[in-house]
């Protein structure tokens, strides 16, 4: 693929889009994001917040721990480090730098502030939308389909930005339209490096830096450790270990922060961790990495973009067939044996339901990545799951396109009643 090629620039685009960094699971980090635009926009501090989510957010801040709140966890908790400590100019980092005199703050705020949350249905997926009051005075902000979306901000009644939502369509991004996996092959292969070096440096950086924090804390239900002491350090272990560690960290209050693909921090450890791993015990050298995690990352990306950035199903199913396919890469795979990779993995693990952010995404991220070396390996002992064989159907994208189906059409009841179990329903 060539630069002044309309794709090349696209992808480029698609990928400074979506690795970007994150402190924390990245849904209790919008809502604090949305609630510190509201506390600038209102320019006090408010004595009354209303906090209005749709189901799937409501799922996935629930049960995780919000960082640097001294282990609060909850919309409340989120929304309060937001309006106590947030600074909205750092969108997904909004609370990277607390104090402590700030988190004592939250505490005081969340024990004397009139706090209430609400369900709501505008009919998207992702839907963020914080009111402020003080006294009379009040702001509105709202997020809508993607973690820093901010489509209103209003104040005393006066709309200071207002994005019509058309859906659920991603207005101002790139068109993930474009992505194929024999362009992402290409594309993988023939980028200048020097274009996506330092966005991937930084992945390498910040994703094995808090995946070897997960292995030396006690953070969670301590998958990795325990992948590590019943298998012992082989190669795929290892892979598997490192990946379910960082999000061990990453979901019980670790402050590093993680960068993200397809707005969610697991998901970029998924497709970058296993990756980095192998390339370290194969000795690639560091093109090699690069292109791996090219392939990697624009693979999740693609199979992610017809789900939609929530739902029922787990995100980490995508992004270990993305590391399979970057593993595959790495061991001499054409492109072949990319596409057969995907198919396989996602064959194994597509029933594999998202019941929110908390401790056990680290042990389906082990298990994600592991479909993705199962998939990578059947294909090279000549086996594969055909077409037929439940979702799986002739091509890899016809595929991509019925787990997009399964998991934003006809896993809609299923996410609903996964919301429906956690809030005691």
């Amino acid at each position: 693929m060539k630069k002044t090629d309309e794709k090349y620039n696209a992808y480029i685009q698609i990928l400074n889009e979506e690795l970007r960094p994150a402190m924390g699971c990245t849904e209790p980090i919008a809502l604090a994001y949305a609630a510190a635009v509201a506390r600038r926009t209102l320019g006090e501090m408010p004595d009354r917040v209303l906090i209005g989510a749709s189901g799937s957010i409501i799922k996935n801040v629930k049960s995780v721990i919000v960082p640097n709140t001294d282990h609060l966890k909850g919309i409340p908790a989120a929304a309060a480090a937001g309006i106590v400590a947030g600074d909205p100019d750092r969108e997904l980092e909004v609370i990277a730098n607390v104090t402590p005199e700030q988190i004592r703050g939250m505490r005081e705020f969340l024990e004397n502030t009139d706090i209430k949350v609400e369900y709501v249905d505008n009919g998207l997926t992702f839907d963020i939308i914080v009111t402020l009051w003080k006294g009379e005075s009040s702001a509105r902000v709202r997020i809508a389909n993607y973690h820093t979306n901010v489509v209103l901000i209003e104040k005393d009644g006066k709309k200071l930005l207002d994005i019509p939502v058309a859906g659920e369509e991603e207005e101002g991004l790139t068109d993930r339209s474009l992505l194929n996996i024999k362009d992402i092959w290409d594309f993988a292969n023939t980028v200048d490096i020097a274009d996506v070096k330092e966005t991937l440096d930084r992945q390498i950086h910040y994703n094995m830096t808090i995946a070897e924090e997960g292995l030396k804390g006690d953070y969670g239900a301590n998958i990795g450790s325990v992948l590590l002491d019943m298998y012992g350090a082989d190669l795929r272990t290892k892979a598997r270990a490192y990946a379910a560690a960082g999000s061990d960290a990453r979901m019980n209050g670790c402050e590093l922060p993680v960068i993200i693909n397809s707005g969610s921090g697991n998901q970029g450890i998924t497709a970058s961790v296993p990756v980095i791993v192998y390339a370290h015990e194969l000795g690639a050298d560091e093109e090699k990495l690069y292109r791996a995690l090219v392939l990697s990352n624009l693979t999740a990306i693609h199979q992610k973009t017809p789900i939609g950035r929530l739902s029922a199903y787990c995100g980490a199913v995508n992004a270990g067939a993305g590391a399979g396919a970057g593993i595959a890469y790495l061991r001499g795979g054409d492109c072949e044996a990319v596409e057969h990779t995907v198919v396989n993995a996602v064959a194994i693990l597509s029933g594999m339901v998202c019941d929110g952010a908390k401790a056990s995404c680290a042990a389906k991220i082990a298990e994600a990545v592991d479909a993705g070396l199962i998939g990578y390996n059947m294909h090279v002992r000549g086996q594969q799951f055909n077409s037929g064989d439940g979702i799986v159907t002739s091509g890899v994208e016809n595929t991509i396109r019925n787990v997009g189906r399964l998991a934003k059409d006809g896993m809609k009841e299923t996410n609903a009643e996964i919301i429906n179990i956690m809030i005691g329903c």
